[in-house]
């Protein structure tokens, strides 16, 4: 019709001519097209490196009343009143715009009555004012619609009905389902419209929120308050194929080191004292309990100086760093960005003298309150400050830790909140706090992964608790200062599969909680629900009860054990996820309805995850109970402890004393089984164990070096293990690590089958 806008096509961009502003259509992929809308916003995507378009064929036509690009996977539709329509290849509607008004949630308060409900501490406001730069996006929501992932927003898995802000904050009060933002800020959304899944992601770093169907059940709102119009659908036949295409777009978790897959103890507190230190490390082997790390908080530094170590309390940190290396325990402390403002400090003043930090208005350097007192904050965002901070990190380095842990890095301050004109920089272009806040903690951990990458020469072990879109390919994550409370272990199921949908992999909780006081009980479900975690870390704060196992005696201690020893077993499970993970994105620990999001029953499942496709968790996650309904989803289902079947697609009720995860494998499945160890050695493993759940199976086995980037030219091991009922075989379908397992065990339900290598032809042979 003639009242569509004119358009100009540029290889795999489309310009729609709006008189409102020119709209943006990008193929990048089959499945992944780009909206943008220019709205005088400068800069580039943090989320996005290097250039994700490929060679896409795709047509462009114009209908009735609406313009029409399409590709195999994705078909937009674009009218005359800018309305954008998404449909996938057999056009079902995945992300529709809502052409209705919004309908503003009635709160049943009149201006007479606000003042009061607002004075006795009760949000009463409906709608808050907005300035020019404010815009937003609303699409329809149908009644058969699920709606995952914005990364660790607190709550359920599902986030239909709730509401959120992407505004990085440190927030150390109890975090409920209804607190809208948290550390990180990760803006992407998965649905499930009538079965049918799609993704959208807002590359924006200024304020967001997103109203999930709470203000209207026909309707979900975007909104920023300002930034460029700027979103990707993601398209594919399954939530899959929706995690993978987003990962491609954001990055993939890379390899980690095997080690950092094992145990980690930290306290707030241990670092103070050398004596405090080797304490834990010898009750660690004193109880039996595996360890590979402790994390030192704040106290080792000399006054909370960052890239200092206390000598008064070390005499010579190096050598003991060395010392419980030797013991198979690695030092990972914290770093913190505030930099103490000292003139006698050189990190300070050649921060100050190279112009690094970020400044007030005026051109002062700014000064907030952290651990250190009045601190000034590293302007991340510039290339040159990134680099050195990754030049400081070779303190560190120099005297052996094994990764940073990063904190504090939303950029959270004691003295009130950063101002929003606060001068900070996008890349070499002043901006303010207001547009660089959100991915402050992202490019501090791009440069923590840099300095690492440089110096150590090993894959990078950086922790972070602020985050954007696309941190994962620098860093691992946790939720952040959780509390000792039964909703907090409650709440870290949802959160860390969200995590997971969310593009990030390596993630994990503080076990038996930061913040207020455990219980045995507690501590031990706590253990039990996060032993497949992949970051496994129990962490508290000072002036809490202490949680390590041995502080509460028997029963915990020894179940505590149990399930250490446990995880270790595993961990060849886990190091293989991670590999497939680093080119398909798909998590290491999953919702149900990722392995299975046609069944229902899957959609609002908050107590159980599952590791990969074979494995499946149902922790006990309330108190004093000692049973529990376990929903089994299709297929036939072995008990890991008492080897019973069962069928799928039913719930099942499981005994579940003290001592018991229900933990089960999908029937027909065979798993690398580790040795048991108390810590994961740096020399390769010589044999390896697989067991077999069922009576047939076959399994696909990863083996490198675990540490460093030979793998990346060709330098690893791929193995293909089979077992039917009339051959049991072990291939070696790729060598490129010279240390290949000199025997495997197949552990059948009858027998153990052993295989030797040979060397000569490269090749397992059946003893």
């Amino acid at each position: 019709m003639s009242n569509l806008p004119h358009y100009q096509q540029q290889q795999q961009t489309v310009t729609f001519a709006y008189s409102q502003g020119a709209l943006q259509l990008t193929v990048l992929t089959p499945t992944i097209i780009r909206v943008f809308s220019n709205r005088g916003e400068s800069g580039h995507s943090y989320a996005i490196t290097g250039n994700k378009q490929q060679s896409t064929p795709f047509t462009l036509t114009t209908k009735d009343n609406h313009y029409e690009l399409r590709t195999s996977a994705l078909t937009v539709s674009l009218d005359a009143d800018r309305h954008i329509d998404v449909y996938d290849a057999q056009g079902a509607p995945l992300v529709t715009d809502y052409r209705g008004e919004r309908h503003l949630l009635d709160k049943g308060v009149d201006k007479v009555h606000q003042k009061l409900v607002e004075a006795e501490g009760h949000s009463a406001t409906t709608q808050s004012a907005h300035d020019a730069d404010y815009f937003q996006v609303v699409k329809d929501l149908a009644s058969d619609e699920q709606l995952y992932g914005l990364g660790d927003k607190t709550g359920y898995l599902n986030k239909r009905g709730f509401e959120y802000d992407n505004w990085n904050i440190d927030y150390p009060d109890p975090q409920l389902e209804i607190l809208p933002n948290i550390y990180k800020s990760i803006p992407v959304m998965l649905g499930l419209k009538n079965g049918h899944p799609y993704g959208l992601f807002f590359d924006n770093p200024y304020k967001s929120h997103l109203d999930l169907g709470k203000e209207d059940p026909h309707y979900y709102v975007y909104s920023a308050v300002a930034g460029n119009l700027d979103y990707y659908i993601l398209g594919g036949h399954t939530l899959k194929d929706i995690v993978t295409a987003y990962t491609y777009l954001t990055g993939r978790t890379p390899l980690p080191q095997k080690w950092t897959l094992g145990y980690q103890k930290s306290r707030w507190g241990y670092s103070a004292s050398q004596t405090e230190v080797q304490a834990i490390a010898d009750n660690l082997k004193k109880y039996d309990l595996p360890c590979d790390a402790i994390h030192f908080d704040v106290d080792y530094m000399d006054g909370y100086r960052v890239f200092t170590w206390d000598h008064t309390k070390y005499a010579d940190p190096q050598k003991f760093i060395a010392r419980l290396k030797a013991r198979g325990i690695k030092v990972v402390p914290i770093i913190d960005p505030g930099v103490k403002q000292d003139p006698d400090y050189p990190v300070y003043t050649t921060g100050v003298a190279q112009n690094y930090f970020v400044k007030t208005p005026t051109g002062e350097v700014y000064i907030n309150k952290v651990w250190p007192g009045d601190s000034a904050f590293p302007d991340f965002g510039r290339p040159a400050v990134r680099q050195w901070w990754a030049n400081n990190t070779k303190f560190l380095t120099d005297l052996g830790v094994a990764g940073i842990w990063n904190d504090m890095n939303e950029p959270a301050s004691f003295d009130g909140e950063i101002p929003e004109n606060t001068v900070f920089y996008d890349q070499d272009q002043p901006a303010t706090h207001r547009k660089m806040h959100n991915v402050y903690g992202h490019n501090m951990a791009q440069a923590t992964y840099e300095g690492l990458k440089q110096h150590q020469g090993k894959r990078p072990f950086v922790i972070t608790r602020a985050a954007y879109a696309g941190t994962q390919k620098y860093a691992t994550v946790w939720t952040g200062d959780n509390r000792s409370m039964w909703p907090h272990l409650q709440m870290m199921i949802p959160q860390l599969c969200n995590l997971g949908l969310s593009g990030f992999s390596f993630v994990g909780t503080d076990i038996g909680g930061f913040a207020s006081d455990t219980s045995p009980e507690l501590l031990t479900r706590w253990i039990e629900a996060a032993i497949f975690s992949p970051l496994l870390r129990n962490h508290a704060a000072m002036g809490t009860r202490r949680q390590e196992p041995w502080a509460f005696g028997e029963p915990t201690l020894s179940i505590y054990r149990k399930y250490l020893k446990l995880r270790y077993r595993f961990i060849p499970y886990l190091y293989d996820l991670f590999a497939q993970e680093s080119h398909t994105g798909l998590p290491i620990m999953r919702p149900l309805v990722l392995n299975y999001p046609t069944d229902h029953q899957t959609q609002n499942l908050d107590d159980e995850f599952m590791v990969g496709d074979q494995i499946l968790v149902a922790p006990i996650v309330q108190k004093s109970k000692r049973q529990r309904l376990v929903y089994l989803p299709a297929g036939e289902w072995v008990d890991f402890w008492t080897h019973q079947t069962y069928a799928g697609q039913q719930d099942i009720v499981v005994q579940a004393p003290l001592d018991k995860l229900p933990l089960f494998i999908k029937r027909q499945t065979l798993l690398p089984w580790g040795p048991a160890v108390d810590h994961i050695a740096e020399t390769p493993d010589s044999s390896m164990t697989f067991q077999l759940f069922g009576d047939q199976g076959t399994y696909d086995h990863y083996q490198d070096n675990g540490s460093n980037f030979d793998y990346q030219t060709g330098q690893y091991n791929c193995y293909h293990l089979s077992v039917d009922p009339h051959q049991v075989s072990v291939t070696l379908t790729h060598h490129g690590f010279s240390a290949a397992y000199q025997t495997i065990h197949l552990a059948l339900s009858d027998r153990v089958v052993t295989f030797t290598y040979d060397a000569q032809t490269t090749s397992y042979r059946q003893i």
